[in-house]
């Protein structure tokens, strides 16, 4: 039995949906039109958030913009992202907490200093109208912990320059930040080759 021939029917229903699809996206692209900075928060237990902020890093870099990058928690153990960084784009403003994971120092009252330390070069950038894009890697933490105060952070958050953005990385944070900021996005931890007993990959997880 000879089947019909449906293809000219299934381009022209594909064509259609198509040019529909386009419509409704052109639509929200015209009613976009406010230029400025937007602030953007990186959080949930899925593998990601930091690499997704160095690839904004790497986008802005790649329009020769000026960037500034702070790393919490982060800076013990040498990761790609660092000397890639380091080597390839010395411009770039680059500082980091270098206390490691806070259940490797165990000291609170260390952290906190280390975290305020760190935190007064992130205000630094946040009130310089120079930087395209600031990313602050891991700063929940500092705020879930309360190593950080968080009116101040928040202040800062909401008071940089209009041009300016702003990535945050890390899980939690409160509801705070998650209010102040422009874009959410939540990665979900659905299966991670740690748990099978997988070591973490050079290049791929640090």
């Amino acid at each position: 039995m000879i089947k019909p021939d449906n293809s000219g029917t299934d381009s022209a229903k594909h064509n259609a949906a198509m040019k529909q699809r386009k419509g409704h996206v052109d639509a929200k692209i015209e009613r976009a039109d406010e230029e400025r900075g937007v602030a953007i928060l990186l959080t949930g237990n899925g593998k990601g958030k930091s690499s997704s902020a160095f690839g904004m890093a790497m986008r802005s870099l790649g329009y020769g913009y000026k960037i500034g990058i702070i790393q919490f928690i982060k800076g013990k153990q040498l990761s790609g992202e660092e000397i890639f960084i380091r080597e390839q784009h010395p411009e770039v403003y680059f500082q980091q907490m270098a206390t490691g994971f806070t259940w490797d120092t165990q000291d609170r009252a260390g952290d906190i200093a280390a975290a305020e330390g760190t935190w007064a070069h992130a205000e630094k950038l946040l009130a310089d109208a120079s930087y395209h894009l600031v990313i602050l890697d891991e700063l929940t933490y500092m705020l879930s912990y309360k190593y950080l105060d968080e009116g101040r952070v928040l202040n800062a958050l909401r008071n940089r320059p209009a041009e300016q953005s702003v990535v945050v990385t890390g899980r939690g944070g409160g509801e705070g930040l998650r209010d102040l900021v422009d874009t959410v996005s939540e990665l979900q931890d659905i299966k991670h080759a740690f748990r099978a007993g997988v070591k973490a990959r050079k290049g791929v997880d640090y």
